[in-house]
């Protein structure tokens, strides 16, 4: 099997897909590795869609909606950041923008006068570090190699810090086994309650709902549609009545189901 992610190598979307798969191809943005999934290039995709200190990846849940493709699976991976440097002396801390967020407050008090350049990736900032002394990059210590300086682990602002990931895969791949279900929901509708009768398809079934979402649609101003990860699996009937009763809420609109999945959790 084959897998795209970000890149380039050494990301923390890359120690994501090498659980997925043994052969592992970059992108420089989240929208390019849905495409490629979409398109067929590649069986599977690898992107990070939440952060415990930072919240969603607002491009993983945009790009989600605008490709047909599914989620076959979930890794969830603990985030531990270092500073990075040809030597203590630099002008600039380079990272991915979720990455410099989250070590916010420790870069605030520690270097207080450094500017902050956000790239594409955290590899990519350490790659910048790599060929300039100027800079130093935030990334897993491991990606320090030999020409690098270790300044400082653990620099996450929390100690609990992890991101999710989803395994992404052509629409064709979508299960309905598994303890999680993703689904988007556009009602292109606005109306009082409308959101309420979309939670109570769930509720009045006690399914949990672990994450909802809101997302402009892109069609016109204060136009949202809704992002849902629910605990339970489409296998289940009850779950299977609470998404026919949501698309018959969303019938102005659409419902895109992106399947049953499970949780793997990724330490190293």
């Amino acid at each position: 099997m084959n897998a795209v992610t970000l890149g380039p190598a050494g990301t923390y979307s890359h120690r994501a897909a090498r659980a997925v798969a043994a052969e592992v191809s970059f992108r420089e943005s989240v929208t390019a590795i849905v495409d490629a999934v979409a398109a067929g290039e590649f069986e599977r995709g690898v992107v990070p869609i939440e952060n415990s200190i930072e919240g969603s990846v607002t491009e993983s849940l945009d790009a989600l909606a605008d490709y047909d493709v599914s989620v076959t699976r979930e890794i969830v991976t603990p985030i531990r950041h270092a500073l990075l440097a040809q030597g203590p002396e630099f002008e600039v801390v380079a990272s991915h923008s979720q990455a410099l967020a989250q070590c916010r407050n420790w870069l605030e008090e520690h270097y207080p006068n450094a500017g902050l350049e956000a790239v594409a990736s955290t590899a990519r900032g350490v790659e910048r570090a790599r060929e300039d002394a100027r800079v130093a990059g935030i990334g897993h210590p491991d990606n320090a190699g030999d020409d690098l300086e270790i300044l400082a682990e653990d620099i996450q602002d929390r100690t609990s810090n992890a991101t999710r990931f989803l395994v992404v895969a052509p629409e064709s791949a979508r299960s309905d086994a598994g303890g999680k279900t993703t689904l988007i929901v556009y009602p292109n509708a606005n109306y009082p309650g409308l959101l309420l009768e979309l939670l109570e398809a769930f509720a009045d079934r006690n399914l949990n709902l672990s994450r909802i979402e809101s997302r402009p649609s892109g069609e016109r101003l204060g136009d949202y549609l809704f992002h849902f990860d629910v605990d339970a699996g489409l296998y289940e009937e009850h779950m299977a009545k609470a998404v026919e009763d949501v698309e018959a809420i969303a019938d102005n609109g659409w419902v895109r189901v992106l399947g049953s999945y499970d949780t793997e959790h990724v330490l190293e």
